[in-house]
């Protein structure tokens, strides 16, 4: 008996989380202000049946040193802009900055899971949410992962919601 109740729970724990993961969404959705900072973005599904065959994500303003993860068989195209002003990070000038990071070339059926990874400084701005805007390309079709919640408004009330980092106190634990 119990194993049957196990296997209930199993299901309806796996039913409650599903939907939070149908969208293109961050792993981790913490993490502390002025840190180095893994992120890594899983694509659950593909487009209406149509498999991914690419990713292009926008860096937010602030992120800086954004180096993407190289993914056997996609190709990795980086985007860069000037910064406003150039910054020192460790007696190094930086005087631009990653500003969109594109996989493509890729085929991820739409039955099957993947995850796209960069590394990043984030930041020093504790209590802010900063939004990775992405774009899922599909075989036939796309899904435009770029809604920004509006004052007062929640991410789950968006029907395709951007990837979001909430920004922590500097030194804390991410999530």
């Amino acid at each position: 008996m119990s194993r049957v109740l196990s296997a209930a729970g199993l299901a309806a724990i796996l039913l409650a989380a599903s939907p939070a993961f149908a969208h293109v969404e961050l792993q981790t959705d913490k993490a502390p202000a002025a840190s180095s900072f893994k992120a890594v973005l899983m694509v659950p599904h593909g487009c209406a049946g149509s498999p991914t065959v690419g990713l292009r994500v926008q860096v937010p303003d602030g992120v800086i040193g954004t180096k993407p993860m190289a993914k056997p068989g996609w190709k990795i195209v980086i985007k860069t802009a000037k910064l406003a002003q150039p910054i020192d990070i460790e007696g190094e000038k930086i005087t631009e900055a990653v500003k969109e990071i594109d996989w493509a070339g890729g085929n991820l059926p739409d039955s099957f899971y993947d995850e796209f990874a960069f590394v990043a400084t984030l930041p020093d701005r504790p209590g802010t949410v900063i939004y990775f805007p992405a774009i899922q390309q599909c075989a036939k079709g796309e899904t435009r992962w770029i809604e920004i919640p509006a004052a007062g408004q929640n991410s789950d009330d968006l029907k395709a919601p951007a990837p979001s980092l909430t920004l922590g106190p500097k030194g804390a634990g991410g999530d």
